[in-house]
């Protein structure tokens, strides 16, 4: 699983054409206040290049996406299906993928980082609102009221993006919030993977505890569940049990999950931080430099700073 910046986002559309990588960057917007844009689905898609399904990764920024078509959304050991159109509210702390169920697809989606938001007059605070909650069901199916109202909203944000008003990026973040607000009136899709039963819901929680832990935003921040022990006993099971559970569930042991996960995490803090290796150690949990070493070597088959260029 990778982790896609918004740097990388922009070279995935622009692929090998001629597109401008620097033309969506070194903007105004990215420079002074974090980022935001908005795309027609259509356009995005279709106008020069066929898409290929989107991969399982997560995005280290925000995305609302408007999706008018049949889709099947994975995310988090869970299926949902849109069936007809719906919106989804993605943070960077679950990985999550959508894939096309037919040809006809339409809509909109914004992407933003938490710098756009957080410049808002409200002081908001975007990872404390529910919907962007790691618990959070995010994916909500809309009736063709529904639908026509919030494409309303993304077609305010298409055509302020481009205007010269001075005031537009407040504007655009009063958009965003609508779209939120209207987002956390729905009601989350149903999986159709069945979680009722014991292993489903043991699964569920036990990634949703992990996930909640990232991503890592300052190097005072430490995780707290590091080994198989720390997550039986914040779920109120034996370690044998979950370990047993997650085999039947993913196909892959306790240690193998958390250790991946860690791996993940330490691979974007030694990409995109300056931090040093011994504060990125510290933040994952290691006590000794010498052990994360060790720990990220077997798992990349490099030094942190080898890894690190």
């Amino acid at each position: 699983m990778e982790n896609v910046s918004i740097r990388d986002f922009y070279k995935e559309i622009c692929g090998d054409s001629s597109c401008q990588l620097d033309s969506f960057l070194d903007s105004k917007s990215t420079m002074d206040l974090g980022h935001f844009n908005v795309f027609d689905i259509v356009k995005f898609y279709y106008c020069d290049r066929k898409k290929s399904e989107m991969t399982y990764n997560r995005r280290l920024y925000y995305k609302i996406s408007l999706i008018k078509g049949k889709n099947l959304v994975e995310y988090a050991g869970k299926q949902v299906l849109i069936e007809k159109q719906g919106i989804l509210f993605a943070t960077p702390k679950i990985p999550y993928r959508y894939i096309p169920q037919d040809n006809n697809q339409s809509g909109f989606f914004c992407v933003f980082t938490k710098e756009f938001m957080s410049k808002s007059k409200t002081g908001l605070l975007i990872d404390e609102l529910p919907i962007f909650l790691p618990s959070s069901d995010f994916i909500y199916q809309l009736s063709d009221e529904q639908y026509l109202e919030i494409e309303a909203i993304f077609k305010k944000m298409d055509t302020e993006l481009s205007s010269d008003y001075t005031f537009k990026y407040d504007l655009l973040r009063n958009y965003v919030l609508e779209l939120i607000h209207s987002g956390q009136k729905l009601k989350p899709i149903e999986s159709i993977v069945s979680n009722t039963n014991a292993a489903g819901r043991i699964s569920s929680l036990f990634i949703e505890l992990l996930e909640r832990q990232f991503p890592i935003e300052n190097n005072a921040q430490v995780i707290q569940h590091k080994t198989p022990v720390d997550f039986a006993n914040a779920l109120s099971i034996h370690t044998n049990h979950l370990n047993k559970v997650l085999k039947e569930t993913t196909g892959r042991s306790t240690t193998e999950i958390i250790n991946g996960r860690i791996a993940e995490e330490a691979k974007i803090l030694l990409k995109q931080t300056h931090w040093n290796v011994s504060e990125i150690a510290f933040a994952l949990g290691f006590e000794e430099v010498a052990h994360f070493s060790n720990f990220f070597k077997k798992h990349t088959a490099l030094s942190p700073l080898k890894f690190r260029g």
